[in-house]
């Protein structure tokens, strides 16, 4: 396997990794109850119980699960997301940290630098390979 493939692979399970700590660490949030109760659905929840609801289970951590394995198989393929990936996530995770001060947020730089590495490790790869073609 490539380093490009490794590091995306690696980039993959490190932004599965976050959903999974994210919400272990909010699972004993106090406002489940309401929610598997029916709350939302009757538009009497509580304000913090709703900006909970968007901050939680409506947030972004099965989306970031989900991409985080399909980035992990992309990897495993022997293929590796563009660059620009790891770019966004990058300055999504740094947008937020200066939005909310030092959180969890700060996490999300993990998978972005390894995606932009991953594209840094293919194109010198691809530039390696150019030079190789050209001298025989």
């Amino acid at each position: 396997m490539s380093t490009s493939a490794r590091l995306t692979v690696a980039g993959g399970w490190s932004m599965a990794a976050i959903a999974l700590l994210h919400t272990l660490f909010f699972l004993p949030h106090p406002y489940w109850g309401e929610w598997l109760s029916g709350e939302l659905w009757s538009h009497g929840a509580a304000t913090e119980s709703m900006l909970g609801f968007w901050a939680l289970p409506g947030g972004f951590v099965v989306p970031l699960a989900v991409l985080g394995l399909l980035v992990a198989r992309t990897g495993r393929r022997g293929d590796a997301v563009p660059a620009y990936a790891g770019w966004a996530i990058g300055l999504w995770a740094l947008g937020c940290a200066a939005l909310v001060g030092p959180s969890g947020f700060l996490l999300g730089l993990v998978p972005a630098g390894l995606l932009i590495g991953a594209g840094a490790a293919r194109r010198s790869g691809g530039r390696r390979r150019g030079a190789e073609a050209s001298r025989t």
